[in-house]
């Protein structure tokens, strides 16, 4: 099978008509997308939007000519560049894949082999497709590390996947994807777990390769105000139909369908701030290290008050998460305490008694690996519920069934496993196992960071709920600005390992700013198609001035 490009920009390079996929769950295949058209051009952007469940990762995948386990591609014709991939053999479509055809997934953690390094995984399909030797694409994938904005990028490649954060990884990923560049690439997310300042350089690398290589790409996200900087069109899809589709600048202005005004009106939900000062947990003056490296936090020390929100907020690699490995006993810190209701928690977890580990629980970012794939819901919410609270047989069942309606779904994902449920149902099932075990503080990493805004919204709404009825205290780790003015009572912000910055919401969001505050509130998107080439216009402005 041929692999040459041909075509100039502009031209169509993906002509998809009428795709039905189905899905199998609750014993029975069923319509998940549902006559869809999708037409692209050469080194044009599609945005695709919708609510988790909406079918958009399932459309994406099929533009490769693929479904994944528990779902078919039914009817319909998908014409990339002339081959019908619904006609093609699986050997050529193998063959288009990772190099004509590339794809980055939402979890890029879920994504990569632990035992082979970075850079061997990127230039993996390259030097294997023979479009490039191994010392071009090595050289290539260095100089992509850089235009990611990866740190040391002639060395990071070195590293293994556990050895890097998941913001890190996930440009890693992305990095893989523009290696052979392919003429169409699915981004899934691809920035759903970087930082807000780290976002901006990533969005505008992507968009410098679309444009100098008359990429084409389809970027699904749930986030508006980034397709707003991405994408050329915009479709908006639920519950696998297409409602509307458009230009964007016309679609963010004047949207037809009343579905995509709903959308446009999200906002984020406000929380009155309160002072506390009865501390449930109390961070002092704590340092941590990895075996063999330099310490990744240095002298933090953070007050959580009870009931209670604390976000902690910073760009990747700034020791969020490995603040929240220190308080769970995850990561012992080296110098330091951790005291929860002014007593003295052992450092290490396995000293810690099962009273302490159920007081303290932690929802993570990535849902696809904190979940055991062969677990049904009702094994994963079900352990807690037992091992916690000893609860067997039907009063097991009748809490967990609380649970899942707590979470907005319903009896039929008790049997499901985790492959068969989209992103945001995946991060839900953590939620839930989480309040599984009655907790007093709970440690929220990204817990939002997968959602599409309007199931955001009432997550957060179910989360302060809960905080109010239950009187729980969270510590909630985001790099999402709008969240953390939505949630929090308390910000800290931390740069390097070291808390830079700290104090009421009120106090940290409002001017004047120090200048790393400045730098995280200027980089959060805008709903506005020209926000990011003006931002980095504003930006090359000043370091050229040297303000």
């Amino acid at each position: 099978m041929s692999t040459e490009r041909s075509g100039k920009k502009g031209d169509i390079l993906l002509d998809m008509r009428d795709i039905v996929i189905d899905g199998y769950s609750d014993d029975r295949w069923h319509e998940i997308v549902k006559g869809v058209d999708v037409t692209l051009r050469r080194g044009e952007i599609m945005g695709l939007i919708g609510e988790s469940g909406a079918g958009k990762s399932t459309l994406g995948l099929a533009a490769m000519g693929f479904a994944r386990p528990g779902c078919r591609l039914t009817s319909g014709t998908i014409m990339f560049d002339g081959m019908d991939l619904m006609k093609t053999s699986e050997a050529d479509k193998r063959v288009l894949r990772g190099s004509r055809i590339a794809y980055v997934a939402q979890s890029a953690a879920a994504s990569f082999n632990p035992a082979h390094t970075l850079l061997e995984q990127t230039v993996e399909a390259t030097v294997r497709r023979s479009i490039k030797s191994e010392a071009e694409a090595k050289a290539d994938a260095r100089k992509l590390y850089r235009d990611l904005q990866l740190p040391n990028p002639d060395l990071i490649g070195d590293r293994y996947p556990h050895q890097v954060s998941g913001g890190q990884l996930q440009r890693v990923m992305t990095a893989m994807a523009m290696s052979p560049r392919p003429d169409l690439i699915i981004f899934d997310e691809p920035t759903t777990a970087l930082d807000v300042t780290t976002q901006v350089e990533v969005l505008a690398s992507m968009r410098r390769i679309v444009e100098q290589y008359h990429t084409a790409a389809i970027y699904i996200t749930h986030d508006l105000a980034v397709v707003a900087q991405m994408a050329d069109v915009i479709k908006v899809l639920r519950y696998g139909e297409t409602i509307e589709d458009a230009d964007t600048r016309r679609m963010l202005s004047n949207p037809e369908k009343e579905y995509t005004k709903s959308l446009w009106s999200v906002r984020s939900i406000e929380k009155a701030e309160e002072v506390s000062n009865d501390v449930v947990l109390r961070v002092d003056h704590v340092d941590a290290s990895y075996t063999g490296s330099a310490k990744v936090l240095d002298d933090v020390s953070i007050e959580v008050p009870r009931g209670h929100t604390v976000a902690i907020v910073g760009e990747s690699g700034s020791g969020k998460s490995t603040t929240a490995r220190a308080i769970t006993g995850l990561l012992p810190p080296t110098r330091g305490q951790i005291l929860f209701n002014g007593k003295p928690l052992p450092a290490m977890l396995k000293d810690r008694s099962v009273d302490q580990l159920q007081k303290i629980q932690m929802i993570y970012q990535m849902a696809d690996t904190a979940m055991n794939p062969r677990h049904t819901v009702r094994d994963i919410i079900g352990r807690p519920l037992e091992f916690y609270l000893g609860l067997q047989g039907a009063e097991r069942d009748r809490r967990l069934m609380e649970l899942i309606e707590m979470i907005e779904l319903n009896e039929t994902f008790i049997d499901r496993l985790p492959a068969e449920l989209s992103g945001g149902q995946k991060q839900r099932i953590c939620i839930a196992r989480a309040l599984a075990a009655g907790p007093e503080l709970i440690i929220c990493d990204e817990v939002t960071s997968a959602l599409d805004q309007i199931v955001q919204k009432g997550i957060l709404e179910l989360l302060l709920r809960l905080q109010k009825e239950l009187g729980l205290t969270y510590i909630f780790i985001t790099h999402d600005i709008a969240t953390v003015k939505a949630i929090s009572d308390q910000i800290v912000v931390m740069l390097e390992g070291r808390v830079v910055e700290q104090g009421m919401k009120s106090e940290i969001l409002e001017p004047p700013y120090p200048e790393y505050t400045k730098l995280l509130l200027s980089s959060v998107p805008e709903m506005d198609p020209d926000w990011l080439t003006g931002l980095l216009k504003e930006r090359a402005a000043e370091g050229a001035s040297g303000a």
